[in-house]
Protein backbone atom coordinates (compact mmCIF):
# COMPACT_ATOMS: atom_id res chain seq x y z
CA UNK A 1 0.00 0.00 0.00
CA UNK A 2 1.02 3.47 -0.81
CA UNK A 3 0.15 6.70 1.06
CA UNK A 4 -1.32 7.91 -2.22
CA UNK A 5 -3.55 5.07 -2.58
CA UNK A 6 -4.69 5.79 0.64
CA UNK A 7 -4.96 9.45 0.60
CA UNK A 8 -6.65 9.03 -2.75
CA UNK A 9 -9.37 6.45 -1.41
CA UNK A 10 -9.73 8.42 1.49
CA UNK A 11 -10.20 11.66 -0.36
CA UNK A 12 -12.52 10.03 -3.06
CA UNK A 13 -14.86 8.81 -0.52
CA UNK A 14 -15.87 12.19 1.43
CA UNK A 15 -15.46 14.38 -1.58
CA UNK A 16 -18.48 12.12 -2.98
CA UNK A 17 -20.16 12.25 0.26
CA UNK A 18 -19.80 15.87 1.28
CA UNK A 19 -20.49 16.77 -2.11
CA UNK A 20 -23.77 15.01 -2.45
CA UNK A 21 -24.73 16.00 1.00
CA UNK A 22 -23.43 20.11 0.57
CA UNK A 23 -26.13 19.69 -2.62
CA UNK A 24 -29.44 18.31 -0.76
CA UNK A 25 -29.38 19.96 2.43
CA UNK A 26 -30.34 23.16 1.64
CA UNK A 27 -33.35 22.18 0.13
CA UNK A 28 -33.70 19.02 3.28
CA UNK A 29 -33.95 22.27 5.88
CA UNK A 30 -36.27 24.74 3.99
CA UNK A 31 -38.56 22.12 3.44
CA UNK A 32 -38.03 20.46 6.92
CA UNK A 33 -37.83 16.94 5.91
CA UNK A 34 -35.03 14.92 4.41
CA UNK A 35 -33.61 11.88 5.49
CA UNK A 36 -29.99 10.81 4.47
CA UNK A 37 -28.45 7.46 4.47
CA UNK A 38 -24.88 6.76 3.14
CA UNK A 39 -23.59 3.26 2.33
CA UNK A 40 -20.46 1.80 4.51
CA UNK A 41 -18.93 -1.41 5.30
CA UNK A 42 -19.08 -3.77 7.63
CA UNK A 43 -14.63 -3.52 7.42
CA UNK A 44 -14.64 0.02 8.48
CA UNK A 45 -15.20 -1.22 12.52
CA UNK A 46 -14.12 -5.02 11.86
CA UNK A 47 -11.03 -4.91 9.78
CA UNK A 48 -10.46 -7.58 7.39
CA UNK A 49 -7.16 -8.98 5.13
CA UNK A 50 -6.21 -7.22 2.07
CA UNK A 51 -9.22 -4.19 3.12
CA UNK A 52 -7.03 -1.42 4.60
CA UNK A 53 -8.08 0.99 2.28
CA UNK A 54 -11.33 0.54 1.80
CA UNK A 55 -11.77 0.09 5.44
CA UNK A 56 -9.93 3.03 6.37
CA UNK A 57 -11.79 5.49 3.78
CA UNK A 58 -14.87 3.95 4.84
CA UNK A 59 -14.25 4.59 8.96
CA UNK A 60 -13.46 8.67 7.29
CA UNK A 61 -17.62 8.12 6.11
CA UNK A 62 -18.96 6.63 9.29
CA UNK A 63 -16.94 9.48 11.77
CA UNK A 64 -18.67 11.91 8.73
CA UNK A 65 -22.10 10.82 8.88
CA UNK A 66 -22.04 10.90 13.13
CA UNK A 67 -20.89 14.65 12.71
CA UNK A 68 -24.19 15.20 10.08
CA UNK A 69 -26.13 13.32 12.27
CA UNK A 70 -25.35 15.65 15.60
CA UNK A 71 -25.80 18.82 13.49
CA UNK A 72 -29.01 17.74 11.45
CA UNK A 73 -30.74 16.49 14.16
CA UNK A 74 -32.04 20.09 15.25
CA UNK A 75 -33.91 20.31 12.04
CA UNK A 76 -35.40 16.96 12.48
CA UNK A 77 -32.81 15.40 9.73
CA UNK A 78 -31.65 11.64 10.60
CA UNK A 79 -27.96 10.73 8.68
CA UNK A 80 -27.63 7.34 9.15
CA UNK A 81 -25.38 4.36 7.18
CA UNK A 82 -25.87 1.17 6.14
CA UNK A 83 -23.12 -0.95 6.92
CA UNK A 84 -23.26 -4.78 4.51
CA UNK A 85 -20.83 -7.66 4.72
CA UNK A 86 -20.16 -10.05 2.54
CA UNK A 87 -23.28 -9.88 -0.08
CA UNK A 88 -24.53 -12.56 -2.26
CA UNK A 89 -23.72 -11.42 -6.13
CA UNK A 90 -21.21 -8.67 -5.71
CA UNK A 91 -17.91 -9.38 -6.43
CA UNK A 92 -16.43 -6.49 -4.56
CA UNK A 93 -13.57 -6.31 -7.69
CA UNK A 94 -12.67 -9.62 -7.59
CA UNK A 95 -12.93 -12.28 -10.56
CA UNK A 96 -16.76 -13.54 -10.39
CA UNK A 97 -17.31 -16.24 -7.17
CA UNK A 98 -19.23 -19.39 -8.10
CA UNK A 99 -22.60 -19.79 -5.65
CA UNK A 100 -20.49 -22.77 -3.91
CA UNK A 101 -17.21 -20.32 -3.24
CA UNK A 102 -19.91 -17.46 -2.16
CA UNK A 103 -22.10 -20.15 0.23
CA UNK A 104 -18.49 -20.59 1.71
CA UNK A 105 -17.30 -17.15 2.09
CA UNK A 106 -20.54 -16.02 3.55
CA UNK A 107 -21.20 -19.38 6.17
CA UNK A 108 -17.13 -19.19 7.16
CA UNK A 109 -17.16 -15.71 8.36
CA UNK A 110 -20.96 -15.02 9.51
CA UNK A 111 -23.12 -17.68 11.81
CA UNK A 112 -26.12 -17.51 9.83
CA UNK A 113 -26.32 -16.79 6.25
CA UNK A 114 -25.00 -15.10 3.23
CA UNK A 115 -26.15 -11.10 3.19
CA UNK A 116 -29.16 -11.42 0.33
CA UNK A 117 -29.04 -7.86 -2.07
CA UNK A 118 -32.65 -7.42 -0.15
CA UNK A 119 -31.64 -7.54 2.91
CA UNK A 120 -29.49 -4.23 2.75
CA UNK A 121 -31.96 -2.51 0.64
CA UNK A 122 -34.80 -3.22 3.57
CA UNK A 123 -32.37 -1.17 6.16
CA UNK A 124 -31.99 1.46 3.83
CA UNK A 125 -35.77 1.79 2.89
CA UNK A 126 -35.69 1.79 6.69
CA UNK A 127 -33.36 4.52 7.19
CA UNK A 128 -34.97 6.52 4.36
CA UNK A 129 -38.67 5.85 5.68
CA UNK A 130 -41.00 8.26 7.73
CA UNK A 131 -40.58 5.38 10.11
CA UNK A 132 -37.20 6.70 10.48
CA UNK A 133 -38.16 9.66 12.60
CA UNK A 134 -35.35 10.08 16.05
CA UNK A 135 -33.18 7.45 14.64
CA UNK A 136 -29.93 9.25 13.63
CA UNK A 137 -26.46 8.59 14.02
CA UNK A 138 -26.33 5.20 14.09
CA UNK A 139 -24.13 2.40 11.93
CA UNK A 140 -26.50 -0.87 11.09
CA UNK A 141 -24.14 -3.62 10.03
CA UNK A 142 -26.36 -5.97 7.79
CA UNK A 143 -24.07 -8.66 8.18
CA UNK A 144 -25.82 -11.87 9.35
CA UNK A 145 -23.95 -12.04 12.56
CA UNK A 146 -20.55 -11.53 11.26
CA UNK A 147 -20.38 -8.49 14.33
CA UNK A 148 -20.94 -10.84 17.21
CA UNK A 149 -17.70 -13.21 16.12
Amino acid sequence: MSIDRLEHAVAQELRAAFLVTKAVIPAMIAGDYGRLVYLSVAHSRLPQDKRIVEGTAKAALDQFVRYLAQELAPHGIPANLVAPGNVAGVDAGREAWTDDELWVLGTANTPARLVLPGDVARTVEFFASDDCVITTGHYAPVNAGLAVR
